[in-house]
């Protein structure tokens, strides 16, 4: 199973009032194992940069005036995601910008069912909880210390590791820590080879809930009376 993990940058928030994508990052899993194969490729908007969007990500006009425009590397981007699932973080905000510069460089739009979002994703499994991804780092413990300001290529490192926690638990060598990520063909090799096979926890995780919290849902509970379901024994 083909899967990239995919980051946009972009010099706002919408495309219908002007705004470009001036960053593209995506790391490729294969049965969630990182292949080692990334695509990362800056892009000139053919505008100036908002100050506000500067602050966000660091890529100025200097910087940006000498990359290639997307119409030029459309092509390049399609054929490295193919139709691969994409897992983007608020999948709706990437996708509208990619379709965007697509139609506008003349190529066909990504179906919107190719996209998984890992924002609706975590929704749905910590319903109420923050569902940023630094948020999301904090409560998986992922690295992101190098996280300074947005990058594609780093965010979507960092979102692969976040993902394959949200899926299931983050397989053994998944490692994309600083000085590690991107690149590693010892990866790409266990991922293709089908030896893989999971293996239960070394060490049981720690429990999150507090000794504070447990006390107050004991006594919660104690006033339900004797019907209430947590005090049913199986």
């Amino acid at each position: 199973m083909r899967e990239i993990v995919l980051d946009t940058e972009t010099t706002g928030f919408e495309p219908s009032e002007g705004h470009r994508i001036v960053e593209i990052g995506a790391v490729e899993l294969f049965n969630h194992l990182p292949t080692g194969k990334t695509y990362h490729q800056y892009i000139n908007p053919e505008r100036m940069m908002p100050k506000e969007a500067f602050d966000v990500h660091g890529l100025g006009d200097e910087f940006l005036r000498d990359k290639p425009v997307f119409r030029a590397i459309g092509q390049a981007f399609l054929d490295f995601i193919g139709d691969a699932k994409l897992v983007i973080h608020n999948a709706a905000f990437d996708m509208k910008f990619l379709n965007a510069e697509l139609k506008a460089a003349g190529f066909a739009p990504l179906p919107g069912n190719q996209a998984i979002d890992t924002l609706m994703i975590a929704r749905s499994k910590f319903p109420g909880s923050p569902a940023s991804l630094d948020a999301l780092c904090r409560r998986f413990g992922v690295d992101n210390s190098a996280r300074e300001k947005h990058g594609a290529l780093l965010d979507s490192e960092i979102l692969a590791e976040v993902y394959l926690e949200l899926v299931g638990g983050r397989q053994p060598d998944f490692i994309l820590a600083q000085g590690n990520r991107s690149g590693q063909q010892e990866n790409s090799a266990l991922a293709t080879s089908g030896d893989w096979r999971p293996r239960p926890r070394p060490t049981p995780l720690p429990p999150r809930l507090t000794g504070a919290e447990a006390a107050a849902h004991m006594a919660f509970v104690d006033k339900l009376g004797d019907a209430a379901i947590w005090k049913k024994r199986t």
